[in-house]
């Protein structure tokens, strides 16, 4: 076995030489195969990358501006793994080299500082964004990066069939195990499908990345280049909810039955909502994300899984956002599978779970019931993501239920119940998608009910400060008659 390395590499008997800088636990992670397909995942195992020649060892290099100096080259696409998992050191080096030129990057939402987007990098780097994130926003808005409109489920395919071909992919990780596999930790998402199909996977190896069981597995000789890191992850935290948002959390939590499978994301409403679900039972989530909120039902056992029907007794996700707290709670803890979103927010397999609730907010929504979920008007503020996957894959699940639930108006005071959505805005879920929409001031059910039917149960759950002028422009589009419902 060579040594030269500090890494060392792995001989035919796994033996591993390491540093002791790594601190690697000798712990293992359950990666046996037991996937026939993405839509036949029958039972609890998991899928691993294709196998490649793992007996080379990465290099290893001491900042992320060496690794980048070496492994990426101009004219490159690469793709960053997102949310709290973002290696904010590799953009820095990236951002860093001038020497490289006609960048591609494609990335989700983002946490934290996006050097990448920095005024001398304009014209050198051009992020396409398949969801805005806050950093990003801006630069957006300019027409300095741009916005790719897809369903979160089928970025992996755009990755697997090089419809978006990648050169490098840019990853945060935890050390290796004895066995040398590493996890991608809190974001599993579209990483494992670029890790698969990138020439050149360049990883932060950090010991504060939770080791998370599922598919975001990658044998650390799979990697191009390694820097070692040991800081904190990104994390968020939010301020408690108001009492509107309390208000919206009861009425969608009458709306959840005992044995329900749940998907939301997070904020002050999924968080007033899952504080409203201490007396149900038998809870499972199949959910795109979750957040700090879920660890009280899931140690009281109202989240326990047990009536799925897939990945039983396993609380499912493809990322996590949140506090320290919930990093501790899924590290190597077999109960939660992180897997591949093209897994996780199919619509083929999120309608086989029973009762699936999936609880979504919106920018605003029309009185004919369509969702504005991504753009205020003609500017851009966030993406179409997941919210059709589980829109659609609820309203097909036996017993479940598809949700949007926002506040009745803005900061400002507008309205977000609306009689046309601004001009430009964009229609993320579509009329015949949406089944409740709920405000603190109640719930409208329009599966089923003509467009005119649906004006007035929306405009019913509007602020009141506001319900006179969408009564006018019913009265307005539809003219007056007898046996308009009253109000």
């Amino acid at each position: 076995v060579s040594t030269q390395s500090t890494w060392g590499v792995f001989n035919r008997a796994n033996i591993l030489f390491f540093t002791p800088k790594m601190r690697i636990q000798s712990f293992r992670l359950n990666n046996r195969r037991g996937v026939r397909s993405l839509h036949t995942r029958k039972y609890t195992g998991y899928n691993l990358p294709p196998a490649k020649d793992l007996r080379n060892s990465p290099v290893e290099v001491a900042t992320a501006q060496e690794a980048v100096a070496q492994f990426v080259k101009s004219g490159d696409s690469i793709y960053v793994q997102m949310g709290c998992a973002t290696p904010t050191q590799l953009l820095q080096g990236l951002a860093d080299n001038n020497d490289l030129k006609n960048i591609k990057m494609y990335n989700m939402s983002m946490e934290g500082p996006a050097p990448h987007l920095a005024p001398n990098c304009i014209d050198r780097i051009r992020s396409y964004n398949l969801f805005i994130g806050a950093n990003s926003r801006e630069s957006v808005n300019k027409g300095q990066s741009d916005f790719v409109p897809v369903f979160f489920s089928e970025v992996p395919l755009l990755i697997r069939s090089k419809k978006i071909p990648l050169d490098v992919a840019f990853v945060q990780v935890s050390p290796p195990d004895i066995h040398g596999w590493c996890s991608l930790g809190v974001s599993v998402e579209n990483a494992v499908a670029a890790v698969e199909t990138a020439s050149r996977v360049i990883a932060l190896v950090n010991p504060q990345m939770p080791r998370t069981h599922g598919d975001g597995v990658i044998h650390v000789n799979h990697m191009a280049a390694v820097v070692e890191v040991d800081e904190p992850i990104h994390n968020l935290h939010y301020k408690a909810g108001n009492e509107n948002d309390d208000k919206i959390g009861e009425y969608v939590a009458s709306l959840i039955p005992d044995g329900a499978t749940i998907q939301m994301g997070i904020g002050s409403i999924p968080n007033a909502v899952l504080s409203k679900l201490h007396n149900h039972k038998d809870l499972g989530i199949h959910t795109e994300m979750f957040s700090d909120g879920v660890i009280p039902l899931i140690e009281k056992g109202v989240v326990n899984n047990s009536r799925k029907t897939e990945f039983i007794h396993k609380t499912v996700a493809t990322f996590l956002m949140g506090s320290k707290k919930l990093y501790d709670f899924v590290h190597d803890n077999p109960s939660v599978a992180m897997l591949d979103v093209a897994y996780v927010n199919s619509p083929l397999n999120i309608l086989r779970q029973p009762a699936v609730h999936a609880i979504n907010s919106a920018i605003e929504v029309d009185l004919t019931g369509q969702v504005c979920a991504d753009s205020i008007g003609t500017r851009m503020f966030s993406g179409i993501g997941g919210q059709m996957d589980f829109m659609r894959g609820a309203a097909l699940s036996p017993g479940g239920k598809p949700i949007l639930a926002l506040p009745s108006i803005t900061n400002k005071g507008e309205s977000r119940i609306v009689p046309t959505l601004k001009e430009g805005a964009g229609v993320v879920t579509t009329r015949a998608h949406v089944h409740y929409v709920v405000t603190e001031y109640g719930i409208a059910t329009l599966q089923g009910k003509s467009i005119r039917e649906r004006a007035y149960a929306l405009a019913k759950i509007a602020h009141p400060s506001h319900r006179d002028a969408l009564y006018a422009s019913i009265r307005k589009r539809f003219g007056p008659c007898s046996s308009f419902p009253s109000h």
